[in-house]
């Protein structure tokens, strides 16, 4: 009987409404028990042997998971999910082994998050809302999104979405991506490309929506926010070593940077000592949570067990080109 190891937290979560998939095409499914996030690469060496694939989610796939998977019978990794930074694809690609992920498939709710956290931000809703909650009534003055520049880091389509939701709110919106972007397809959701360094001068918000590379680690650092506008607001909802968090914290509390939306961390679950904690009051955090809606979820859950049955031979259809990483 085949084995698929499933370790991404959210068909886990789910499983039991895809259990007779498994049962139906003869897969074993093996669900080791998770306590945080994801699994280190030592542990993702123990669970890799002996099953033919896996459904990761955001564990540490290095060259010698992937070593001993293949030693062991492993015919591919499929990544929950679209960022695929914990998986060594450069040594995957070497040895054989294929690498699924589902891309384009949140644009539009990581999107939401994104906005969740700059209207916050904008208007201080986080503010407010601990105020009533503790008996207070604060009229805290925003600031309004009409007229002011949008500059979104990363133009595939989590950038896009977000630029369609800027551009609703009356922003003028620019992106930078270091690839070059139809501009017919740009203009359909009323964003400009422009170079890093316009992006940085002219933005009055900052939206970062690009997959983590070994390029653009801490792009925004010391260097970059020399340049940016005072007063920036930034959000980050797509992987937090894009962020050197330390410049960041000293960049709050000179007021270069007037308020920072946090989907994601350099270390995740963010530590009780992260100095970024002593800005609560200019920062909107979340919990790595931008893909997770139901209907999103239950999306990808399906689509991700469809290639596993692909992968296995026990599904017709063929793989979708766009999914090997």
């Amino acid at each position: 009987m085949p084995k698929v190891l499933i370790t991404c937290m959210h068909l886990v979560r789910h499983f039991e409404a895809y259990r007779p998939q498994f049962e139906a095409a003869g897969i074993e499914a093996v669900i080791p028990p998770l306590e945080g996030q994801q699994f280190s690469a030592s542990e993702m060496a123990e669970h890799i042997v002996g099953v033919e694939t896996v459904i990761a989610g955001d564990d540490a796939i290095d060259a010698q998971v992937l070593d001993i998977g293949k030693a062991n019978g492993l015919k591919a990794v499929i990544k929950w999910g679209i960022g695929t930074d914990g998986i060594d694809k450069v040594h995957a690609a070497a040895i054989g082994m294929p690498v699924f992920n589902t891309p384009g498939v949140f644009g539009d709710e990581v999107a939401d998050l994104a906005l969740s956290h700059l209207l916050m931000l904008l208007r201080k809703t986080h503010l407010m809302d601990r105020s009533v909650r503790e008996g207070g009534w604060l009229k805290a003055e925003g600031r309004s999104l009409a007229g002011m520049t949008a500059g979104v880091v990363g133009l595939g389509s989590i950038g896009q979405a977000v630029a369609k939701r800027t551009v609703a709110f009356g922003m003028k919106t620019i992106g930078y991506d270091p690839y070059e972007f139809d501009p017919a397809v740009l203009a359909d959701a009323g964003i400009v490309q422009a170079p890093l360094d316009e992006v940085l001068e002219r933005a009055d918000a900052l939206i970062i929506a690009c997959a983590l590379t070994p390029e653009n680690h801490k792009l925004l650092g010391r260097e970059a926010l020399a340049r940016v506008k005072p007063g920036l607001f930034v959000v980050n909802v797509s992987r937090g070593p894009l962020i050197d968090e330390d410049a960041l914290v000293d960049a709050l509390a000179d007021g270069r940077v007037a308020g920072a939306g946090l989907d994601v961390f350099e270390n995740e679950p963010l530590p009780e000592d992260a100095a970024l904690r002593q800005h609560a009051d200019k920062c909107t955090f979340s919990t790595h949570n931008g893909s997770n809606t139901i209907e999103a979820v239950a999306r990808i859950n399906q689509m991700t067990t469809d290639i596993a049955l692909q992968v296995l031979g026990l599904k017709k259809a063929a793989f979708d080109p766009s999914r090997v990483c």
